[in-house]
């Protein structure tokens, strides 16, 4: 287990795209045990189902695109991770 933190920056690293998770100080979740990023075609939701929300042990997450703003869930993780890039 791991502290959210850790968590964010591990999905950070691997997917380049930003998340929030809302928990206490003391929360933990499980790592984030992905080498490779997730297909640029899967839908925010789906990359949710699939990889992260089974972590997070219920906690309430929230994907943050470029703008601050928080996509859709039929946003595609190649939209996502190219609102970084259009904001610097």
């Amino acid at each position: 287990m791991i502290s959210i933190q850790d968590f964010e920056d591990q999905v950070w690293e691997v997917e380049g795209i930003r998340l929030i998770i809302r928990g206490g100080t003391g929360d933990k979740v499980e790592e984030y045990n992905y080498q490779n990023a997730a297909q640029n075609n899967w839908s925010v939701t789906k990359w949710l189902q699939s990889r992260v929300l089974p972590c997070t042990n219920g906690l309430e997450v929230i994907v943050v695109q470029g703008n601050g703003e928080e996509p859709h869930g039929r946003t595609l993780l190649r939209n996502v991770k190219s609102s970084y890039h259009t904001q610097l």
